[in-house]
């Protein structure tokens, strides 16, 4: 994934074919049981819902965004990144972490389909400087369905700062939000672009995948000099009023527009930097290094 980093700094090789491992059953339910799904749900600051409808999946999707911090600091940490069901659903639930895409929509897609939503997940490729595509598998985005029949809808944790509301993918109009107007326009092959406020934000592949199509990419991101999430260290989420983000060692807050930023001048208050504006107790600091080869799985 090549995950829009946040727009404001303060708001985050090809796998296989069609014909292959995404040819499987995507919508199938996910292996949360409901010890699992409490525990996702007590995270979030959420209540169960009572119906897996259209209400139901925006108001997760934003207890989600302003909960579970979209970070990268597993690259920097020297720590695994295994997409498998259960390994995301421990370090976003039980560990108390966040993720880049392919972990923050890979656990969100867990707990929707154990809710009663189908989702499949979907490949994208971020447009990055001069309109030029990135990687295959570069994101991971969902489509999903709900019970009042609404939508198909894209659900969205995992790109940093974005829609904070699921989006009606068969809708071609004008799509308000709180983070700007977005718009699905037609590309080539049957994709679809992303546009936010008119400038187009990632292309979607409409074709179902698998969780473990998307390792490629995540390995690429995690080890690639080339990748913006080896070369710095991000941490963000929404909050009630705009956003916060620990880049490095600078701390930026968003209230209602208006930037402020504070650096940490210890390592004592960069790691409750972490704590306090993210809830994550680290017991070290991440560091960026030139690169890190780590074996993926």
């Amino acid at each position: 994934m090549n995950p829009q980093p946040p727009q404001d700094a303060d708001a985050a090789a090809p796998g296989p074919s069609a014909g292959s491992s995404a040819a499987h059953d995507t919508t199938a339910s996910g292996s949360a049981g409901p010890e699992a799904v409490a525990a996702y749900l007590d995270r979030i600051g959420a209540e169960r819902p009572a119906r897996a409808d259209a209400e139901a999946l925006h108001a997760l999707q934003l207890r989600h965004l302003m909960t579970v911090p979209f970070e990268n600091l597993s690259i920097h940490l020297g720590e695994e990144i295994v997409l498998e069901e259960q390994a995301l659903l421990d370090k976003v639930v039980n560990r108390g972490r966040g993720g880049f895409c392919y972990e923050l929509n890979g656990a969100f897609a867990v707990l929707l389909r154990a809710l009663g939503f189908r989702v499949t997940l979907l490949q994208a490729r971020v447009f990055g400087d001069g309109g030029r595509l990135g990687i295959p598998y570069d994101h991971m985005a969902l489509r999903v369905e709900t019970e009042d029949g609404t939508g198909p809808w894209l659900a969205d944790v995992g790109f940093g700062d974005h829609a904070l509301r699921p989006l009606a993918l068969d809708d071609r109009a004008e799509q308000e939000d709180p983070r700007g107007v977005f718009r699905f326009r037609a590309a080539p092959q049957g994709d679809l672009d992303l546009l936010r406020d008119d400038s187009r934000q990632f292309r979607l592949d409409l074709r179902p995948r698998v969780l473990a199509d998307f390792r490629a990419g995540a390995w690429y991101h995690r080890t690639s000099p080339d990748s913006h999430f080896t070369r710095s260290l991000v941490c963000s989420r929404v909050t009630d009023t705009g956003r916060v983000t620990l880049s490095g060692r600078s701390l930026v807050t968003t209230v209602r527009g208006e930037r402020h930023s504070t650096e940490q001048a210890t390592d004592a208050e960069v790691l409750a930097a972490y704590r306090d504006h993210f809830g994550l107790r680290l017991s070290r600091l991440p560091e960026v290094h030139e690169r890190r080869d780590i074996p993926h799985k």
